[in-house]
Formats: structure tokens, C-alpha cells, sequence
């Protein structure tokens, strides 16, 4: 049953992609994604035991939007950090930088079932949930500052629609429409 949950998590992934690139706005994606993330274990956690179906699909839902946002930081925002322009002229940035993420996700992996044994045993399952939530909630907080920046450059561009639909650019809005 768990794999449904990693089976999520590759959809996820790519959705999280295909919207950064769309939008040029990965922290945003990010955040997002994990507060909808957030929600979603709120909700496995309330309805995962109703039946096999709904556990189901709240494994593959709830997958898609903790791993989405996960798989594009360890790829895309390490590749931009490796690239930055204070960077210029290392070329083991990119490892560097990539070694790091990847590190401290290790740390959160060997912590992660470590606090899950510790709470699960002293306060139940409910509190497992509690921290899990709370992880997205901190991850979010921590992307806040990035956030608010592309948010302020979707503005300057013209806003969501426009960096995303062809239909809102000047050009097709200028274009007198046929029926």
C-alpha cells in the first residue's frame, strides 16, 4: 500500500515540474504544493481508515503533493543554486550544492522514522500526523521570502495568466477575435 503513496509522489513531481516551468516560479510551486500537502495528510489521517478505495486514493493524492514539492527541490532548485551567479567560475557548485540538499533530506529521512517511533509509542498516531503537518507547515515558512519575490515578478509580468496562457499576452489580446 505504501508504494501508492510514492506512485503519487512521481506524478507529483512532474506535475510540480511542468507548473514551475510554466510559471517560472519554483518556491511558489513549492509552496503550494505543500500546503495542499499539509491538508491532504489531514485528511488521510481522518479518512484513510473509511475504506480501501478512499485510502487509496488519498495515498496517491496525498503522495503527489508531499513528494512533488521534494523531487523538485532536489533537482531544479539545486541546479539553480549550483548555477548562481555568486557562484560563477566553480564548477563544483553544482555538487556541492547538490550534495548539501541532498544531505540534509538524508538527515530528515533518518530522523523522520526516529520521531515516528518515539511519538507514535508516547501520544499515538494522531500526533504522528500532528508532526507531519507541521514539517509541511515549517517548509512553507522557510520558502516564504522566495515566495513573496516570484510572486512580486508574476505581478511585474503581468500577473498568473499572462505568464502561463498564451490568450492573455498582447498580442492575442490585441487580436480582434473570430467566430
Amino acid at each position: 500500500m505504501s508504494t501508492l503513496f510514492d506512485i503519487g509522489g512521481i506524478v507529483g513531481g512532474i506535475t510540480a515540474g511542468i507548473i514551475s516551468d510554466k510559471l517560472n516560479g519554483r518556491a511558489y510551486t513549492c509552496g503550494v504544493m505543500l500546503i495542499i500537502g499539509a491538508g491532504m495528510m489531514g485528511l488521510y489521517n481522518t479518512y484513510g481508515s473509511v475504506s480501501l478505495t478512499v485510502n487509496i486514493v488519498l495515498l496517491l493524492i496525498t503522495g503527489a503533493f508531499v513528494n512533488g514539492p521534494y523531487a523538485l527541490i532536489t533537482t531544479a532548485v539545486s541546479a539553480d543554486l549550483g548555477t548562481h551567479e555568486v557562484l560563477q567560475g566553480n564548477s563544483k557548485a553544482l555538487s556541492t550544492v547538490t550534495a548539501i540538499i541532498d544531505g540534509t533530506g538524508s538527515i530528515g529521512a533518518a530522523i523522520g522514522p526516529l520521531l515516528t517511533g518515539i511519538i507514535s509509542q508516547k501520544s499515538g498516531w494522531q500526533s504522528v500526523f500532528i508532526m507531519l503537518i507541521s514539517s509541511n507547515i515549517i517548509a512553507v515558512f522557510c520558502l516564504i521570502r522566495l515566495m513573496i519575490k516570484e510572486t512580486r515578478q508574476l505581478r511585474q509580468e503581468g500577473g498568473l495568466l499572462h505568464s502561463c496562457c498564451p490568450l492573455n499576452n498582447e498580442k492575442t489580446a490585441a487580436a480582434p477575435t473570430k467566430y
